[in-house]
């Protein structure tokens, strides 16, 4: 499945042409163009690979899977690997969709390693800032860019609802310590995930904010805010993911505490109850047993040594 779009002088002009007409349009320099792929092979970027100059290395990461969030540079172009995060509220699972791009001079390549990335979202975000199409490949970036970071922080806000739930069950007496726990194990691996997908994202857009040398021609002085906007997103969603992973430590720790505390309050019950029942048990335990013991007779004359008669006559 393959989505293109033409824009001239910051115009969107036309949407879903063929994938062999890209080089035609690139011919002209005031085109920028968009080409979005999902879960493409190697074969399939081959054409691409012609005409926009793609490396070789860029390609082979572009289609396979699992890639560490990052940008790297090469002769003539760019690639950035990212990941959207959603937050699943029924099950508590973090779903993360990969996403890589080539980024050259005037054409974006987008490339979807399954259908869960929504990629109509970041075109609706392209069209409700159509003022900025003038600015190039660099606004299209953005808006892909600020789709997933977006994402990341309404991941974490979730999971931050769901520990905020967590902390109220911890304290009732009625609830499953066993479920608890799984909970919070759940929302710990998810924390895990999206800090894994989050705190590389610093350094792909730390290129972009430097302005270097090979990123210059992308970043507009127009888009340095916008860029610095998803920049302090990146860092309050990273700063937050750290202090709920804290969080859901010392929720586990006390809940362990807690359980030891009823723990001992029901030891000290049963040793008041040990101790109120050892007297009579130790009484009747005496008397009760099987074996001769000295009783003084009612008519006092001697002592009766009958084991199973009261009183001795």
């Amino acid at each position: 499945m393959v989505r293109t779009r033409l824009y001239r002088h910051g115009v969107l002009e036309a949407e879903d042409f063929p994938l062999e007409d890209v080089s035609e349009h690139l011919a002209d320099t005031t085109a920028v163009v968009w080409v979005d792929l999902c879960a493409p092979g190697e074969q399939d970027l081959v054409v691409l690979s012609d005409e926009l100059g793609l490396h070789s290395l860029a390609v082979e990461d572009a289609v396979h899977e699992h890639q560490r969030p990052k940008l790297d540079r090469y002769d003539g172009h760019c690639f950035l690997t990212a990941y959207a995060a959603r937050l699943d509220t029924g099950t508590g699972k973090l779903q993360a969709s990969e996403v890589a791009a080539f980024i050259t001079e005037r054409a974006l390549v987008t490339v979807r390693k399954d259908e869960h990335f929504d990629i109509d979202a970041v075109v609706a975000r392209w069209d409700a800032s159509a003022e900025l199409a003038k600015c190039g490949v660099g606004y299209l970036l953005h808006g892909l860019l600020d789709y997933v970071v977006d994402g990341h922080f309404d991941a974490v806000t979730a999971l931050d609802d769901e520990i905020d739930a967590l902390e109220e069950l911890v304290f009732d007496s009625g609830v499953d310590s066993t479920e608890l726990q799984r909970r919070s194990l759940r929302l710990r691996r998810s924390l895990v995930l999206l800090r894994r997908v989050v705190l590389p994202m610093r350094e792909v857009l730390n290129p972009f904010l430097r302005r270097e040398q090979a990123l210059a021609h992308l970043v507009h002085d127009e888009l340095v805010p916008y860029f610095q906007d998803v920049y302090d997103h990146v860092l309050r969603v990273s700063e937050w993911t750290e202090s709920l992973r804290e969080l859901v430590a010392t929720i586990r720790d006390t809940q362990l505490t807690i359980q030891s505390n009823r723990l001992n309050t029901i030891m000290k019950k049963v040793t008041s109850w040990a101790a109120i029942i050892a007297v009579p048990t130790a009484i009747t335990g005496f008397y009760g047993q099987n074996v001769p013991y000295p009783v003084r007779s009612r008519r006092g004359a001697s002592w009766c040594r009958r084991s199973r008669s009261w009183p001795c006559r």
